[in-house]
């Protein structure tokens, strides 16, 4: 059994968004749900939620942007930039918290105190940009998670795999011209799938020509052209990148029964996706892997698929 870290924190729920808004604490209720049931939790490292250092959120955001999302909040405007990204007078603290516990998990990871984690955080982050809230997301996790890793613990190359259904514009945007961080995406397009970039002929720009990837997935399609395309491409990708950490951006929202897209991935998919990307942790990374919640809307599937999800990082 891997030793699996396991970022949750009850003030993640203080995030508090409108009726009928998809992105609701309720998330998190489903995903404890998933992890208590079966008794997951005691097998479970507990990774701390900080308040993270406005440094490091520099790294990704402008500090114009981040004082304007604090300001919103304190003035609790209700929503930043549109109705998409709802917000509340706690949301800046909240969304500081879960890059701190994040960033707490790399160090846990890096210190061998750990060897994987699930960080159950909310608001998500892969499609917050640099100076633009998007999509639910107010802080790119991973984008930051990354530049932390290779400032503070000099890892020179760093994959990021995101499954969710939606592409992680900001992720990508953030890598675009860096050689060190390859950036894989699987996600719907085209159809009304948000936020439309993530085309398979984007593949990063100047130093970083290479080292992004995207592989798109039709309406309607589901296991066999996951499957398919993960092989065809990511699995190629990171045996040739050899990434030293990988961080998952790991979206539910692409089963066939989530109301937010028209993909149909079913829930043992999900299980062999997580799966390929931890052999090839293992093969590639020493099975350091950090994996981040980002999209997944059923609160009727959340639990089954958090479990299964937590069940490979334990390897159990």
């Amino acid at each position: 059994m891997r030793r699996t870290g396991l970022l949750y924190d009850e003030r993640f729920a203080l995030h508090k968004t409108g009726p009928g808004y998809p992105e609701s604490p309720d998330r998190l209720t489903a995903v404890l749900s998933g992890l208590k049931n079966p008794g997951l939790l005691d097998k479970l490292i507990p990774v701390p939620a900080t308040a993270a250092k406005l440094k490091w959120i520099e790294k990704v955001h402008s500090p114009k942007y981040i004082l304007g999302f604090e300001e919103a909040c304190m003035l609790d405007l209700g929503e930043l930039g549109s109705a998409d990204n709802q917000i509340c007078p706690q949301t800046y603290d909240v969304a500081l918290l879960a890059v701190g516990g994040i960033l707490n998990a790399c160090d846990m990871l890096m210190e061998g105190k750990i060897d994987n984690a699930f960080c159950a955080v909310r608001p998500p982050g892969h499609h917050a940009e640099m100076r633009e809230a998007l999509g639910f997301c107010f802080f790119n996790n991973i984008a930051i998670a990354a530049r932390y890793l290779q400032l503070q613990w000099n890892i020179r190359r760093v994959g990021i795999v995101d499954f969710d259904v939606h592409h992680g514009n900001g992720t990508q945007h953030t890598f675009e011209d860096d050689p060190d961080v390859f950036f894989y995406s699987i996600h719907e397009h085209p159809s009304f799938a948000y936020p439309g970039t993530g085309r398979e002929f984007e593949k990063g720009s100047g130093p970083g020509l290479g080292t992004t990837l995207n592989s798109t997935i039709l309406p309607g399609q589901g296991d066999d052209e996951y499957r398919l395309k993960i092989i065809r491409d990511l699995v190629p990708a990171f045996d040739e990148f050899k990434p030293e950490v990988i961080l998952v951006s790991a979206g539910f929202d692409a089963h066939a029964e989530d109301d937010m897209s028209d993909v149909r991935l079913s829930t043992e998919g999900f299980s062999w996706i997580m799966e390929v990307i931890c052999r090839l942790a293992d093969k590639h990374s020493g099975g350091r892997l950090i994996s981040v919640l980002e999209g997944g809307y059923s609160m009727a599937l959340l639990p089954e698929l958090i479990e299964n999800h937590v069940r490979i990082l334990l390897d159990l």
